[in-house]
């Protein structure tokens, strides 16, 4: 081969390696934007439907959606402290009133139900019989939630009170705990002999074959609304509105429903 057309085909090699090579800095200096992420500050109950339906939003909108879990009056006091989130969604409804009157949350939809239950392992090893006497037993190991903590502690207080009772359980019961996750452990671990706790938790797979529900009297435990708010900090309100638009929708019922958090007697 030619001399020339040797020299000519370098060129042109040195030539296509610059441009590539060109190209790759331009990409390494020009990433792509990150995905808008929006945080969700949500009680342990609801983490499963509202993981759902975030994967849903997340593919629809190509955002990002993280959660912070935990019991609904923690959630509430980080929220205060960071100031920064999209959306709340606690146990009981008077958290949100709480939120909204310190200004701290805006627009609301309603997404659920919620209700208390006694709780026994699977098969009622104690035969432990319908009735809120039970947890006064001194027999039994009885486990409930810390009223200043969580949802679940807070909705129990009212039970207790409401029957007459709170004050002999509360001398009564071996521990308090925080949240309904504790309270689903103490029992799956053969901890506990009694514990209330929402009664959804009872229905999940990962729950069901060790966990019995036991109701309690419509007179003391009421049906719960599930209220999801939007935060004032939101930075991406547009995106937050269409997580309650459709958590709050048909399709987010039927999703909050199979966790045992909409129809429930």
């Amino acid at each position: 081969m030619p001399l020339k057309a040797i020299t000519t085909i370098s060129i042109v090699g040195l030539l296509c390696i610059a441009a590539y090579a060109l190209f790759q800095l331009l990409i390494d200096t020009n990433p792509p934007a990150p995905k808008k992420e929006l945080l969700v500050y949500c009680g342990i109950t609801m983490i499963h439907p509202m993981s759902e339906i975030a994967s849903i939003i997340e593919q629809r909108e190509d955002v990002k959606i993280s959660f912070i879990k935990g019991g609904s009056g923690n959630l509430l006091n980080s929220i205060k402290f960071n100031r920064i989130g999209d959306l709340y969604l606690p146990g009981s409804e008077s958290y949100i009133e709480q939120s909204k009157a310190e200004g701290l949350v805006t627009r609301t939809a309603h997404v659920g139900f919620n209700k208390a239950a006694m709780m026994v392992r699977e098969g009622n090893p104690k035969s432990i019989q319908p009735g809120l006497d039970a947890l006064n037993n001194p027999d039994l190991y009885v486990v409930i939630g810390d009223p200043d903590s969580g949802s679940i502690g807070k909705e129990t207080k009212k039970i207790l009170s409401a029957a007459g009772i709170f004050d002999q359980v509360m001398k009564n019961a071996k521990e308090l705990t925080t949240d309904s996750k504790r309270l689903v452990e103490v029992l799956k671990k053969g901890e506990a002999d009694l514990v209330i706790n929402w009664y959804a938790t009872s229905t999940w797979k990962e729950n069901a074959s060790d966990i019995e529900a036991i109701s309690i009297d419509d007179k003391y435990a009421v049906k719960k609304q599930l209220i999801l708010g939007l935060l004032t900090f939101s930075k991406y309100p547009d995106i937050a509105n269409k997580i309650m638009d459709y958590a709050a929708s048909a399709e987010g019922q039927r999703i909050f429903d199979r966790y045992g958090l909409y129809k429930i007697d």
